[in-house]
């Protein structure tokens, strides 16, 4: 692959980074129980508010095509005491789904964590894949005496200092942009008239990875209640492993079964 090449997006590249995230995720929306996708919108709408980071909103480019996008906005940790440290989120993180699995969201997060570091940032605390986001350098949040506003801590609730002892002496409750709350489909739709029309995805059924599964493993899977290969590919291999009746003949099927259909799950 040739290289990469980042640079700040312009407000001449909205629309098409609306674009490029509309098309990355159109695939995802009904399962996670939408008819149409919102990364777009939300994309559209963190850069009206006052959290939104504009030099960490940074495009990814193959000889001169627009392939990669990642976004940013301000985010805290507040202590029992109410002081609050600023911190840093992104998503959505878009990749088009022809260049997906190639390392270039993986390369557009490092170059951006460059950048955050250079403007002053701490740390950058997100929720994500618990297989994926620890390659890159994340750790639980936990870790760090950071939980969730509800005070919950999880694997895929992670931070990533971006110097050493970034985040000594930090503890308390991560809290950031409503806007990520209040996204409607409603609005959704409303905001999609903007773009072409899109054939509805048709996910690949769990049945498929059912099939292929010893009976007390296909038992395991089916109480995770997946409808679609898209859905368990939210299931971390960690989670899927200490399920009764999954062994690594089990996790093995899985990884291929959701290979074959071009989704990357579990760690190496």
């Amino acid at each position: 692959m040739k290289a990469i090449t980042f640079r700040k997006e312009t407000p001449d590249d909205y629309h098409a980074v609306e674009e490029l995230t509309r098309e990355a995720f159109w695939n995802t929306a009904r399962d996670k129980g939408n008819r149409i996708c919102d990364e777009h919108l939300l994309v559209h709408r963190l850069r009206k508010s006052p959290s939104f980071v504009p030099e960490l909103s940074i495009i990814a480019e193959l000889d001169g095509k627009l392939v990669g996008h990642i976004i940013y906005s301000i985010s805290k940790v507040v202590e029992d005491s109410g002081k609050a440290h600023d911190m840093l989120i992104f998503g959505p993180l878009s990749v088009l789904s022809n260049y997906q699995n190639k390392g270039i969201g993986k390369a557009l997060m490092l170059h951006s964590f460059d950048v955050a570091k250079d403007l002053g940032h701490r740390a950058v605390i997100i929720f994500g894949h618990p297989d994926y986001y620890p390659r890159v350098g994340f750790r639980r949040a936990g870790e760090f005496g950071i939980t969730d506003a509800k005070g919950n801590t999880f694997d895929a609730f992670m931070a990533y200092p971006l110097f050493e002892g970034a985040l000594d002496g930090i503890h308390g409750r991560f809290h950031y942009d409503a806007v990520y709350d209040t996204l409607s489909q409603e609005d959704s739709f409303e905001f999609d008239k903007n773009f072409p029309p899109t054939l509805e995805d048709v996910p690949v059924a769990i049945d498929v990875l059912l099939n292929r599964l010893e009976a007390k493993a296909r038992k395991a899977i089916e109480r995770l209640g997946h409808h679609s290969l898209a859905r368990m590919s939210h299931s971390s291999q960690c989670e899927v492993s200490a399920l009764e009746g999954i062994d690594a003949n089990a996790i093995k099927t899985i990884r291929k079964v959701m290979q074959e259909h071009g989704l990357r799950w579990g760690t190496r």
